[in-house]
């Protein structure tokens, strides 16, 4: 059994700490000298990722250039980016300790301090895509990451097409589209070359995915439509004419040598997905993506071990539940696979129940606001809104992703649900999932970070999964027990206690495949056991996890550190539930081991 709090204490040795890491002799103005250092890479990392640029709202004025630009993906770009981050690590050490700090310089120092330290590791893997990022991993393009996956979903939905400008940089944009599928292309061989060749599946979705997007005509394309839609809209005509010949004169051509490239592989592609066993110095490579995704030091068995505990906990809450709604027989998989397929809890599959089923999500969001002050002191002040994931990449896609506000609130926040085939979404379930993304979840603690000013640029824009998806598992909890919404549906927390259940299978699998050399049936088969997910949804996520090593693990992670914190501080005279939020809160996403000083010694 795992205890809990040697989870805390394995997380604290994580390398990011407030402590005074030694003396720098005469040194004046040290957070100033800190912030300009941080500040500096930022921007650096802003001019040469103009998706980012766009996404934050920072592509205007002196940045009006990035908006008409994709990020540079060739093997060269990417050479230079690992020579940076060892470069930072190296400028970071020198700068010192946090002699002369105030308490705020001090986060910035450790957040700091962990970033450039897990950055630079990454740098030492010659392969994948490891120094960070929102798709780190270990293949370049897979079903979830590449620019076929999220270029035109980025033009469609946050580019944006103010004015006969914005319209001719959304064509550069298309226009520099097959260039980086050709580079990204050029870098599957050179990995394909090192070794590291994604799993068959994994190649199979891809190109199925890529195939899709190839065959569609090119006026048909949902990026092509938005841009004409804008255009039209603003009294300039053509535009989509002109961006459908590109596609086809351009992007499709690329987009055939990419698919050309993988059917090449495809038959030296292995079923195994285990990254340890498989890839050029796996073990530490898997290693490296846990400390990165969970910001802690916990090994792949401690994380197997805390996930098969809590398995056995929650599917037990989970029994209770069920037997007290006359739901007695088989094992309690098999009872919420029963559930799961009811006919009462499915939507259709039609076109018009799936904008259906998203416009009850936007009305489930706004009826949770009015009593989220009861447990809040601070609301973000940008709006959230549910959209379905694009029909061309939801094959591949999560089952749910939120997509932050820009750092200037001109673009509301958006959660993503994919709806590829509603029965993955059965109506007990959905509650939950839209807390998690919306609010309490993503949308309250990104939103707040990106609009808290006290924060330097650099900490509003960026952050960690284990703080962010922990916060957005807890948050499930804040809806569930604190605000009380399933007081009078038993059934809704039943999907509550799966949405938890599902995370702690995540650690099993994860663990279990990479790691214990489970197979990827096997992982699949346990998850649909459990009751987590049902089959079909149970296939996504496995090959999700193939895909992006040790990221599911963050979620449970995140959870147990956060919910711990609470129970502590809960038990001391005087807690304050508001207050307790405000203190996570207030200094943004951080790596676990700094959150748990800052509640502790704050």
């Amino acid at each position: 059994m795992i205890d809990r709090r040697s989870l805390l204490t394995t997380a604290a040795a994580a390398g990011a700490t407030l402590a005074f890491a030694g003396p720098v002799i005469g040194r004046q103005n040290a957070d100033a000298e800190l912030d300009a250092m941080l500040q500096a890479w930022f921007d650096q990392d802003i001019d040469s990722a103009p998706e980012t640029a766009t996404n934050l709202g920072l592509d205007r004025g002196a940045r009006a250039g990035l908006s008409s630009k994709l990020s540079d993906l060739s093997e060269a770009a990417w050479q230079t980016d690992r020579a940076k981050a060892v470069e930072r690590r190296r400028v970071f050490r020198a700068f010192g300790g946090t002699d002369g700090l105030s308490e705020a310089g001090k986060v910035n120092h450790a957040v700091a301090d962990f970033r450039t330290e897990t950055a630079a590791t990454g740098a030492g893997f010659d392969y994948g895509s490891v120094m960070g990022g929102g798709r780190m991993g270990p293949y370049v393009v897979n079903q979830l990451s590449g620019a076929y996956f999220t270029v035109p979903d980025f033009l469609d939905n946050q580019h944006r097409v103010e004015d006969a400008a914005g319209a001719d940089a959304f064509l550069a944009r298309l226009s520099a589209f097959g260039p980086a599928l050709d580079d990204e292309t050029a870098r599957i061989r050179e990995d394909a070359g090192r070794g590291v060749i994604p799993p068959d599946f994994v190649i199979d979705l891809t190109t199925r995915q890529l195939s899709a997007l190839a065959a569609q005509p090119g006026p048909d394309m949902a990026m092509v439509r938005s841009l004409e839609r804008k255009a039209s809209s603003l009294g300039v005509a053509g535009y989509g004419d002109r961006a459908a010949r590109i596609v086809e004169a351009e992007v499709k051509p690329a987009l055939a040598r990419q698919i050309a490239a993988f059917e090449v592989l495809r038959p030296q592609a292995v079923h195994d997905a285990g990254v340890v066993q498989r890839l050029p110095d796996g073990e530490a490579f898997y290693a490296h993506v846990l400390k990165h995704w969970t910001t802690t030091t916990l090994t792949a068995d401690e994380i197997h071990a805390i996930g098969v505990e809590q398995v056995a906990e929650i599917s037990a809450s989970i029994d209770t539940i069920l037997k007290s709604q006359g739901m007695t027989q088989g094992t309690v998989g098999e009872r919420i696979d029963a559930l799961n397929k009811d006919p009462a809890q499915l939507w259709g599959e039609t076109d018009a129940d799936k904008v259906a089923l998203i416009a009850s999500l936007n009305r489930q969001v706004q009826a949770l606001q009015p009593l989220l002050p009861r447990v809040f002191g601070r609301l973000p002040r940008a709006a959230v809104e549910v959209r379905r994931v694009p029909p061309a990449i939801e094959a591949g896609a999560p089952g749910g992703y939120y997509q932050g506000p820009p750092l200037d609130g001109s673009r509301p926040g958006a959660y993503y649900i994919n709806l590829r085939e509603t029965k993955n979404w059965p109506k007990f379930s959905l509650p939950t999932l839209t807390y998690h993304e919306a609010s309490p979840g993503h949308h309250l603690q990104v939103a707040l970070q990106r609009e808290t000013e006290s924060l330097p640029q650099y900490r509003r824009a960026n952050g960690f999964s284990a703080y962010n998806e922990g916060w957005a598992l807890y948050a499930e909890a804040v809806a569930a027990d604190d605000l009380d919404v399933y007081a009078e549906d038993p059934l809704g927390r039943v999907g509550f206690l799966m949405s938890y259940l599902f995370r702690a299978v995540r650690l099993v699998v994860d663990t279990g495949m990479h790691a214990k050399g489970w197979s990827r049936e096997r992982a699949v088969d346990y998850m649909a056991a459990s009751g987590a997910k049902p089959i079909g949804a149970a296939n996504s996520e496995i090959n999700r996890y193939a895909s992006m090593p040790g990221q599911a693990c963050a979620y449970k992670i995140g959870h147990t550190v956060i919910a711990r914190l609470r129970a502590e501080q809960a038990a001391q005279a005087g807690f304050d539930l508001r207050a307790f939020h405000d203190k996570v809160l207030v200094n943004g996403s951080v790596p676990l081991a700094v959150l748990e000083q800052l509640i502790r010694e704050g």
